[in-house]
């Protein structure tokens, strides 16, 4: 997939549920160091998903963007070396 990025999403705030506005992404666990192996999830044609290593719920909300979660602060961002 050149030139299409996947959201990356984690969960430094133990929250139980994260809704978010896309379907395929990735879950990082929490921020480096605390992070977790960095997987592909796809919800396929389900609404939420729960990630193997983390057990963050993810609910799938097509009012909010690609970036956008809901509670606000979960989207992962690589951070330079």
């Amino acid at each position: 997939m050149a030139g299409h990025s996947i959201p990356h999403f984690q969960n430094d705030g133990g929250h139980q549920a994260i809704e978010i506005g896309v379907k395929e992404f990735m879950c990082t666990g929490a921020s480096v160091p605390y992070d977790h192996p960095h997987i592909f999830i796809d919800m396929g044609d389900d609404n939420e998903k729960v990630c193997s290593y983390c057990s963050t719920l993810y609910r799938y909300n097509p009012k909010l963007k690609a970036t956008e979660t809901n509670p606000p602060g979960c989207l992962f961002t690589f951070q330079a070396a």
